[in-house]
């Protein structure tokens, strides 16, 4: 129960009018306090079915127009993007609708911000949401081996609207790129993995450093296989075709993590 309200408007009530003024003060206070005790959270829940819909479409238009930073989209970003459907596992309809999103973001009419904007309503108070809507992206444009400077840079503009410094998205590409190195247990003949990953590579996958103890690392871990849990994410409203990203993603950590207790505890 909210009594704060009644409080502050009882005394700022008296000191201004005396007895009177208290009883109107507590009545405002009241007022007040019914105020904070009203749930205001349906003005920020949205549909999940919705949610589903806006990811999807905004992820394939922003991966169409991150591969035309350069003024050109190549047959290897072409390649890249189609890749990231196949490992998705779509079927021909949602493959169309996957295509189709692609061609409006690599069109030279296409708006960031204002396809961005929906996509800021329905995450809104989703990170884990957005973190995978942006590792989606690092995973497509670092598809040839690096993320470009142009490539870079939008990545910047899409942390921005979600208020996430160039440092956090420089971090976040550098744990993308060391779990690339972990896909399929770091197989070689993968076609993200060519060599076996490293222990420093392990400790980027976590975003900590080499000197991280036991509990620090563990810590990583705990979080990271959280924010990637497929269930949760599902419930966030991530689409369940892709899903199969947030599943990898979490098999590629678990990999990283156990490398580290092999070599260091």
């Amino acid at each position: 129960m909210n009594i704060w309200g009644k409080i502050i408007g009882a005394a700022l009530g008296y000191s201004v009018a005396g007895p009177w003024g208290l009883l109107i003060g507590v009545w405002i206070g009241h007022s007040f306090d019914q105020g904070l005790n009203k749930d205001f959270g349906h003005f920020f829940n949205s549909d999940p079915a919705e949610t589903q819909q806006v990811f999807f479409t905004t992820t394939f238009a922003v991966m169409g127009h991150i591969a035309k930073a350069d003024g050109i989209v190549s047959q290897q970003e072409i390649a890249a993007a189609e890749q990231v459907m196949n490992q998705l596992g779509l079927n021909q309809e949602k493959r169309k609708e996957a295509i189709e999103a692609f061609n409006r973001g690599k069109d030279d009419g296409f708006n960031l911000s204002d396809n961005l904007q929906s996509l800021i309503k329905h995450c809104f108070r989703k990170p884990s949401l957005i973190q995978m809507f942006l590792e989606i992206q690092i995973l497509a444009a670092a598809a040839d081996g690096e993320v470009c400077q142009s490539e870079r840079k939008i990545l910047y503009t899409i942390g921005h609207f979600f208020r996430i410094s160039q440092q956090q998205i420089d971090h976040l590409v550098e744990m993308v790129m060391a779990q690339n190195s972990f896909h399929q247990g770091g197989q070689s003949g993968s076609s993200r993995n060519q060599s076996v990953p490293t222990l420093g590579q392990a400790y980027k996958v976590l975003g900590i450093s080499e000197n991280a103890n036991k509990a620090e690392t563990k810590r990583a871990y705990r979080k990271l296989m959280s924010q990637h849990h497929p269930d949760k994410l599902v419930a966030k409203g991530m689409p369940p075709e892709m899903i199969k990203v947030a599943t990898e993603k979490s098999q590629e950590i678990q990999a990283a993590y156990e490398m580290i207790k092999r070599a260091s505890f």
